[in-house]
């Protein structure tokens, strides 16, 4: 028994140090399933406690992959932080990333895509160029993300769209009274306006059907 033990505990540390080595940008506590493609490792951010699941492509050629404190993420995740160039006189697969370099200066067609605290990403889902998942935010399983969500909302779908939040205000900020420094708290006002927003348009949306 000691014997499977230990060969078990020698598996678990080289896969520590080939962990270690290939992702520098990864802290000890994260995982990373091995069968997941991360385009360039040196551009994967992942926090404490953090973890993405079997078969992701991580598409980050230009820019970064960051995953914070406690989040994580289900099987098949797909980050694409890049965009296609279209350039007159060249067809697309002339484009490769030494002609972005010298066109795109600025980065602009490559954005971070940043995933906060707390946050669950469903599985076989999509994240694209730019998008910030905000603090403690539920992403659907097969959820194309277009544009960035905002703290403790519930998104699905193509194109992924709040279908509701975790918590009412309230119940947010003790959320984040008990997990988080006070200095990184998010305000209240801003959860209240985040919350108001959304049941406000969806009331709108409501009427716009009915007078359909």
């Amino acid at each position: 028994m000691s014997f499977f033990r230990g060969t078990k505990n020698l598996i678990k540390h080289i896969l520590s140090f080939w962990v270690e080595q290939k992702y520098p940008n990864i802290d000890k506590t994260a995982k990373i399933h091995p069968s997941c493609t991360v385009y360039n490792p040196e551009n994967l951010y992942m926090s404490e406690l953090t973890n993405i699941n079997g078969g992701a492509y991580i598409m980050n050629t230009r820019a970064k992959f960051i995953m914070k404190k406690y989040s994580g993420a289900a099987f098949g995740l797909t980050v694409i932080t890049g965009g296609h160039l279209s350039v007159p006189g060249m067809h697309h697969k002339q484009i490769n990333n030494r002609i972005k370099d010298e066109i795109d200066i600025n980065h602009e067609e490559d954005q971070d895509v940043i995933v906060e605290e707390d946050v669950w990403i469903g599985a076989k889902t999509v994240l694209l160029r730019g998008v910030h998942l905000g603090r403690g935010c539920i992403i659907g399983a097969g959820s194309v993300v277009r544009r960035s969500v905002p703290p403790y909302a519930m998104v699905a779908g193509n194109p992924a769209k709040i279908i509701g939040f975790r918590f009412n205000p309230k119940e947010m900020a003790i959320h984040e009274a008990a997990l988080m420094p006070e200095e990184d708290r998010i305000p209240l006002e801003i959860l209240q306006k985040n919350y108001d927003n959304y049941f406000v348009k969806r009331i709108k949306d409501i009427r716009n059907n009915q007078k359909m």
